[in-house]
């Protein structure tokens, strides 16, 4: 049996848990290495990838500013999100705000030094990257599409520092990362109809708040309509291999989307919206070595 100051200390590594999302980060940090050894740097072998310190230190120092990024959000939205997350909101209490600032400079001290490692050139990436994410939390996002807009860019920021260091500049990269950007911009808009009621409080100036729910339920249909494009090519254009299926899978999720989203006005009903597009990035995610079946045959045939 646990102790009562062992229970306390687990609860707290829980919450501290659950400001900086570290379900999110374990994600990014696959998805990083995944589109590093099948797209970016597909001419390379796998050992060379994951064995490449620079690209460890870049994966970690984006993991550290995006851990920083979610607490420094937490903390200007610690209002806000006792009214549209109370349960969330009463678990990440359980670690003071001073404690969190605490933690959030440190990371992003750590991921400076980390980024030091690589080049002088990663170290003002990241420095440009944390103060970015630190203005729209303080600011940018409290206003309509410019919010939306930075949060999306935001978003994308950590695959793009790895396709500089790979200086890949294929086509097909450039179309997978305006499917991924449209797809974020979809779910920012989502948040923003499932928040409305705590963003109203507390004075936020979102799209749904400024121009309404059936305007923002437009530009979320114009939004699903963009997707096609980049779907369609990478489909039909580029040769993507089985990956194909999760592009057939993704526009078969957006067509119900599309279909609830008039449909919808609760919060909760938002809330299943919200996940539709979470699971198509999930999707895309572990979807990714199908880009070259053949690898991932290989190592399965090694590790027999």
């Amino acid at each position: 049996m646990l102790s009562r100051k062992q229970k306390h200390i687990l609860l707290k590594f829980f919450s501290m848990f659950s400001v900086v999302r570290g379900y999110n980060i374990l994600m990014m940090v696959v998805a990083q290495y995944l589109a590093s050894i099948y797209i970016l740097a597909h001419d390379k072998s796998v050992k060379e990838v994951i064995f490449d310190v620079n690209l460890l230190m870049l994966v970690l120092a984006s993991s550290a500013v995006i851990a920083g990024g979610y607490i420094i959000n937490n903390f200007y939205d610690s209002e806000k999100d006792l009214i549209n997350r109370p349960q969330k909101s009463m678990l990440d209490k359980l670690v003071s705000q001073n404690t969190k600032l605490s933690f959030y400079f440190v990371l992003n001290f750590i991921a400076v030094i980390l980024a030091s490692y690589v080049s002088f050139k990663a170290v003002l990436f990241f420095s440009v990257y944390i103060f970015a994410i630190w203005l729209y939390s303080h600011k940018l996002k409290r206003l309509p599409f410019i919010g939306n807009l930075t949060s999306a860019v935001l978003t994308i920021t950590p695959f793009f520092v790895i396709f500089i260091y790979y200086k890949n500049f294929e086509h097909v990269i450039f179309v997978h990362a305006m499917f991924l950007f449209l797809i974020i911009s979809m779910r920012e808009l989502t948040k923003d109809l499932e928040n409305i009621k705590g963003d109203l409080a507390q004075n936020y100036h979102t799209i749904p708040i400024v121009y309404g729910e059936k305007a923002s339920k437009l530009m979320l249909t114009a939004l699903g309509i963009l997707t096609l494009v980049p779907a369609l090519l990478l489909i039909y254009k580029f040769q993507i291999g089985k990956m194909s299926y999760f592009f057939y899978f993704s526009l078969a999720l957006l067509m119900v989307f599309q279909l609830l989203l008039w449909r919808s006005h609760s919060k909760l009903q938002y809330l299943i919206l919200h996940n539709i597009l979470k699971v198509i990035i999930l999707a895309g995610v572990v979807s990714i070595p199908l880009i070259d079946i053949s690898l991932v045959l290989d190592k399965i045939t090694l590790i027999v």
